[in-house]
């Protein structure tokens, strides 16, 4: 059923399937990524008490969870049909078990509220940016297809965040420093146990949990297929929740710098995987 959702899994054209195309890699990181994005429960329980007196965004927030956990219905179906073995519910439930964000908080770990929603920016520049190289490399139809329609509903996700922290970065009083400062601080939050015990809940064997190398074996897996447009798109998302200027002189250095880290981390993490 239509509402003002932009797409309902009956959009994604499961008929296309091809089970030739399906690439391992690209299978073991949807696994991980159906885990996070269809847990957006507990992330909505927490927005909504750090913003417990703003009754218009917590009701964007309760639409954004729901968004967020079609996506994991999307990506786990997909992950179904690529591996018949895969059953989500079970791998959800062991993570869940697992990894429980802290959602009992009632004022925002960032500090403000502002400071929240720059994170929740980074968060969606992330997904999009994910997304995005996700579905360019992807040659098997319906995971393109679902991986063009995530993309999109993250675009807009961190569209609803920016506009909200438009109206609390006065009343909190961070300025482009303090924006920056907790962004880089969220970005750097890519590598920490939620995605690492995500890949484990969704792809082990039996074996015992490892937080390193199970960080490894999803980055080494999700890196390869970012390319120099997805950093440039992700890094003026960036630029703009900070309050800075994209394709300043700054930026363009920023850029240059961000592209080659990249490019480390991808030999790093190939080489260690060798």
């Amino acid at each position: 059923m239509k509402t003002d959702w932009h797409w309902t899994l009956d959009d994604v054209p499961w008929d296309a399937f091809d089970p030739a195309k399906v690439e391992p890699d690209q299978l073991a990181i949807v696994k991980a990524a159906a885990m996070v994005e269809y847990n957006s429960a507990d992330y909505v329980s927490y927005l909504r008490n750090v913003f417990r007196d703003d009754p218009a965004f917590v009701q964007a927030a309760e639409h954004w969870g729901l968004e967020e956990r079609q996506h994991g219905q999307a990506l786990g179906r997909w992950a179904a049909l690529a591996d018949p073995a895969f059953d989500f519910e079970t791998r959800f439930a062991v993570f869940r078990e697992g990894f429980r964000p802290d959602v009992d908080a009632t004022e925002s770990i960032r500090g403000s509220r502002a400071g929240e929603l720059v994170a929740r920016c980074m968060v969606e520049v992330g997904t999009s940016s994910y997304y995005r190289a996700l579905g360019d490399a992807a040659t098997e139809p319906a995971l393109k297809a679902i991986c063009r329609y995530i993309a999109g509903d993250e675009l807009r996700h961190y569209k609803l965040f920016y506009d909200h922290l438009k109206r609390f970065l006065e009343q909190d009083n961070i300025g482009t420093l303090k924006r920056l400062r907790l962004a880089l601080g969220r970005i750097m939050e890519t590598e920490d146990d939620e995605l690492a015990y995500a890949f484990y809940a969704a792809n082990n064997q039996g074996e015992p949990y490892d937080r390193e190398r199970n960080t490894r074996a999803y980055m080494r897996r999700a890196y390869q297929y970012y390319r120099d447009p997805h950093i440039e798109k992700a890094l003026a998302m960036v630029f703009k929740a900070c309050g800075l200027k994209p394709h300043s002189p700054l930026f363009q250095a920023t850029n240059y710098g961000a592209k080659w880290l990249l490019a480390k981390r991808q030999r790093d993490l190939a080489r260690m995987a060798a």
